[in-house]
């Protein structure tokens, strides 16, 4: 904790300035509009800029990660509240804070006891098909807005300010770092540049509606927007309330932490850092905690807002701080000028924002290499717009834990022959190799437990042939063997007993064989031997075929 303070050095202090001013440019205009997604008032989105990326600077272990409002958790707060209060009343707003403390201490718990690991229960396609319909989800709900508040009658000046603006935007997206670069700007001020287009488009747009009097003539204007900063207190706790938000809460706490996990984890590999999974948890809870202190809704890491910080110069997380410092500074100064920000030209900054949400490289790759997994990017992302963001969470995790599940109760199981000339065994369908026609070598290419126990055991037995008189396993890949699969193996040893063939283990590593010592495959001795190599194994039971002699090795690799 404060690590990063305790090591501070003068000559990080100009990057962390001007990485905390340039973000604050970005977080006004995201902070607003992923509020507007999460159906609470737009000033909400500052205050959830501001406590939350003090409290993960205190505890987080990026330095250049940007924590507050993100697209996805503000969906999935809109979806998970939408049956329960008026969007945006009293009650809407008190259970997002709601939501935020029950995802805080969710994040906080699971850092107390290490639970880093949970972060890998997500596939990348699963992710990509849950992040992708999520985008898709929130640019359909924002069109409504970007054509002026109104899908059956046209008005025409505020359609008009949001198309414009959309067009501005996904031009200054596509084009503008590449202008810039040809202007003299390194490619790393350009793409940092491109990402603040959202202020300048605002603002015009903004200076649109003021100078012409737009707001009058029916383009839909953000309204007054309260000065100060947000009042601090727990929100109201009401038992029946948390019981209907804890399973919402609790699948926004999982996608609070993998969306942030994911933008950590890739700007600390560009900087040569290494980020704890544990202090992560430790800090997103804080940051979740420090949001329902302050009336705000749930935070998670901005995978743009991050990279931007990261391209702004940011050495530490004392640009975060700086950012919510100038944030809070902002909402100390007249706020009025706010008021005139046109919904149209909000809609078109969100729109433009989930476009880098969508994600169609990684299905078409999946398709190529691993078709399954292809499926469950479909799946997933069928499963959010048709059923909704948290049926598609739990869709995305069961499909990750079930493939997980399939692929292991599958196994490789190769035959194997040697090379001739060598001590070296390979899979006799991939190379041209040896075989002895009474001795039957067989790699088991994966741990054994009681979901692919009888299958490697129904493997070996069709493996077998009429001249077979010992079956030797190899279990160099094999780092597990379980209960279940003890038992199957003591079995297949009888019924390879029965027909007069020895079954034998070879290359067994050494916490395995300690293990299996303890155990009543090898306290009632198997039918054959364990041999140190498979090259050993042929070799000794070769020549017992010849003399009845046997040279086996009892030890673990």
């Amino acid at each position: 904790m404060l690590l990063w303070l305790r090591n501070y050095r003068a000559q990080w202090l100009s990057g962390d300035l001007s990485a905390g001013f340039i973000v604050v440019l970005m977080m006004v205009p995201q902070g607003m509009a992923y509020a507007v997604v999460a159906g609470l008032p737009p000033i909400i989105g500052l205050y959830a800029s501001i406590l939350p990326a003090l409290a993960y600077a205190l505890f987080g272990s990026s330095r250049v990660q940007s924590v507050g409002p993100m697209a996805i958790t503000s969906l999935m707060t809109a979806t998970s509240l939408a049956a329960l209060a008026p969007s945006g009343s009293d009650l809407y707003v008190a259970m997002a804070a709601q939501m935020a403390l029950i995802s805080g201490l969710v994040l906080l718990l699971c850092g107390l006891l290490r639970l880093g690991f949970l972060a890998h229960f997500l596939s990348r396609p699963v992710l990509s098909g849950f992040t992708t319909g999520a985008a898709l989800l929130i640019g359909a709900s924002q069109f409504k807005a970007l054509m002026g508040d109104s899908l059956t009658t046209l008005n025409l000046p505020g359609a008009s300010i949001g198309l414009l603006s959309l067009l501005a935007l996904w031009l200054a997206k596509e084009r503008l770092a590449p202008l810039l670069g040809k202007l003299g700007l390194s490619l790393k001020r350009a793409a940092m540049l491109s990402k603040l287009a959202p202020v300048l488009v605002l603002a015009v747009a903004t200076l649109s509606v003021w100078q012409l009097d737009l707001q009058h003539a029916g383009v839909v204007v953000l309204g007054p927007v309260a000065q100060g900063l947000p009042s601090l207190g727990l929100p109201s706790l009401d038992f029946a309330q948390l019981q209907s938000l804890l399973s919402s809460s609790l699948l926004i706490a999982f996608i609070v932490f993998l969306s942030s996990q994911s933008a950590a984890v890739t700007l600390a590999q560009k900087r040569g850092e290494r980020i704890n999974s544990n202090s992560e948890l430790l800090g997103l809870g804080a940051a979740n905690l420090a949001s329902a202190f302050s009336g705000s809704f749930a935070v998670t890491g901005s995978i743009s807002r991050s990279a931007v910080n990261y391209a702004a110069g940011a050495n530490t997380p004392l640009a975060s701080v700086i950012s919510a410092c100038l944030m809070a500074l902002l909402l100390c100064v007249p706020t009025g000028w706010l008021a005139l920000l046109p919904l149209p030209a909000l809609a078109a900054s969100i729109i433009i924002a989930v476009l880098g949400m969508l994600d169609f490289d990684t299905p078409r790759q999946a398709w190529r290499f691993d078709r399954s997994d292809a499926v469950a990017w479909l799946a997933t992302l069928a499963g959010v717009l048709l059923l909704g963001v948290e049926s598609g969470v739990i869709i995305g995790v069961m499909l990750s834990l079930g493939s997980l599940i399939w692929r292991a109760s599958q196994p490789h199981i190769a035959v194997l022959g040697r090379i001739a000339g060598s001590e070296h065994f390979r899979n006799i369908k991939r190379h041209t190799a040896q075989t002895h026609p009474q001795i039957l070598l067989l790699r088991i290419d994966s741990g054994m437990f009681f979901g692919n126990a009888e299958l490697i055991s129904d493997r070996v037995l069709e493996s077998l042939q009429a001249e077979t008189q010992h079956v030797v396993l190899v279990l160099s890949a094999v780092n597990l063997i379980d209960t279940s699969a003890l038992y199957s193996l003591a079995e297949l040893n009888r019924n390879l007993l029965n027909r007069s063939i020895k079954l034998h283990l070879a290359e067994v590593k050494g916490p395995l064989m300690d293990r299996l010592l303890q155990s009543d495959l090898l306290l009632k001795p198997l039918s054959g031997q364990v041999f140190l190599s498979a090259a050993v194994a042929l070799d000794s039971l070769s020549a017992e075929l010849q003399d009845g002699k046997v040279q086996g090795l009892h030890g673990g690799e």
